[in-house]
């Protein structure tokens, strides 16, 4: 019997692969891609009484974080950063371990950060790297990239919980960016 198990295992794991959402594929440009993701989806900020740095995600916000783990993956990234926020660590998290990275809290990420995040965002253009932030934050470094480097993106962006804006740069200079939506 454990001889018919491995398999079956094994092909358990390949259908389990296959269900997984993926990334579109990776481009041929030369240009590296930076991805900037929302938090998965959180409990609800009214219904928190802590400290708001501490809530987590929700139930669907952690299978949220699984899947996205899966979907970023095949980019590689050299580095995690995120916002110290626990909503935005935990997100990042699935991802981490797949790579075996360790995600690295930066406050320049942290709600309220919108500038500091572009600096930040600016700084790391040309390095494989995934960054995890906040709803304010999100708009704030792609309308200075739509403005300053003239980057399309699209007739009416959005930032779901949960979704990636696959930005790529070539010296220091980004080019093109992609909405990746939430994984379901």
């Amino acid at each position: 019997m454990s001889g018919h198990r491995g398999p079956r295992v094994e092909g358990d794991r390949r259908a389990a692969r296959a269900a997984e959402p993926r990334a579109p594929a990776l481009w041929q440009t030369g240009r590296v891609p930076l991805l900037l993701v929302r938090h998965a989806h959180a409990g609800s900020r009214k219904e928190w009484s802590g400290d708001d740095r501490l809530r987590p995600l929700s139930t669907r916000g952690r299978h949220q974080a699984d899947l996205l783990g899966g979907l970023l993956e095949p980019y590689a990234p050299q580095r995690i950063l995120s916002s110290p926020y626990l909503r935005c660590v935990a997100t990042l998290e699935p991802l981490a371990d797949r790579l075996s990275l360790r995600v690295e809290p930066l406050e320049e990420l942290a709600e309220g950060n919108g500038p500091l995040a572009l600096g930040l965002v600016r700084a790391l253009a040309d390095e494989k790297v995934v960054l995890c932030t906040h709803g304010d934050v999100i708009p704030e470094v792609l309308v200075a990239l739509a403005d300053e480097d003239r980057v399309d993106l699209g007739p009416s962006p959005r930032q779901a919980k949960g979704s990636t804006w696959v930005l790529e740069a070539s010296d220091g200079r980004f080019a093109r960016a992609v909405y990746l939506p939430a994984p379901a």
